[in-house]
């Protein structure tokens, strides 16, 4: 199981955030997050959004560190990457 994580450099509700993501599935990335104790309100399109405080439990965990550029790149390539405001036409896989 491989998932990736930004910097928490996103700012939002007076925290900063990073992004965890998964290059496989849906699933892998929903596995990691629940061993993790990351609630599933935290999962938006295509990600999990991560607080700063909770980054080093991510990489602790086994998540690989990349780039924000990185993972929009490991999003597209696997074909997981959905855009906000885009229909429900195309499935990406789940599992």
């Amino acid at each position: 199981m491989t998932v990736y994580i930004d910097p928490p450099t996103w700012p939002g509700h007076g925290r900063m955030w990073s992004h965890l993501v998964s290059d496989v599935s849906y699933a892998e990335l929903h596995a990691f997050a629940e061993a993790l104790g990351v609630p599933r309100r935290a999962f938006e399109r295509d990600h999990y959004d991560i607080p700063a405080d909770r980054y080093a439990d991510a990489v602790s965990a086994g998540a690989l560190e990349v780039g924000s550029r990185e993972v929009v790149r490991l999003l597209h390539g696997a074909g997981l990457r959905r855009r906000k405001g885009a229909g429900s036409g195309a499935q990406p896989r789940s599992s």
